[in-house]
């Protein structure tokens, strides 16, 4: 297999990321690659949120995603979903109703409510670090223009709010 310029640039990347305690899990490399970066992201997460804690990472990242995505329009979330890694990609779908979005709320409280609930935090405040820490996780993976595109479908509030 031949790779692209840019494939080889994503490889090295990720080989400069990589955790010592990463081995293969299964085997087989789409998958382990996919385990991988979803690691990254999760250890990376842990860091920005401040507590090294990968469950409560864990738990976080997947309910920003999930809220984020029940509040963006159709196109625009499967257009933010195809720039996820996979496995990343599957939380995001994870219990998805596309007839039920998008959710037509406007301020940044109800946002957080919902993420609040969603990754099981203490309310508000800590919805709101958690979601700014999120935002700015997503933001180093998925291209600028991408993040443009979902900021300019979201309610002023909930853009203040994500930029922090």
């Amino acid at each position: 297999m031949v790779l692209g310029p840019a494939a080889v640039l994503r490889r090295a990347r990720l080989a400069d990321r990589r955790s010592p305690e990463m081995t293969t899990v299964t085997g087989v490399e789409g998958i382990d690659h996919g385990v991988e970066t979803t690691t990254i992201w999760i250890k990376e997460l842990s860091t920005r949120l401040g507590n090294g804690d990968r469950q409560y990472a864990y738990r976080v990242l997947r309910g920003f995603l999930n809220t984020l995505r029940d509040r963006l329009p159709l196109q625009e979330s499967a257009q933010l979903a195809a720039q996820l890694p996979q496995l990343v990609r599957g939380i995001y779908y994870e219990g998805w109703r596309p007839g039920a979005t998008p959710a037509h709320y406007h301020g940044a409280h109800e946002f957080l409510e919902r993420l609040a609930a969603a990754s099981v935090l203490g309310g508000e405040m800590e919805a709101s670090f958690a979601a700014i820490a999120t935002f700015e996780e997503l933001a180093a993976h998925v291209s600028a223009g991408e993040i443009d595109d979902v900021l300019a479908v979201l309610p002023q509030p909930v853009r203040d709010l994500l930029q922090g």
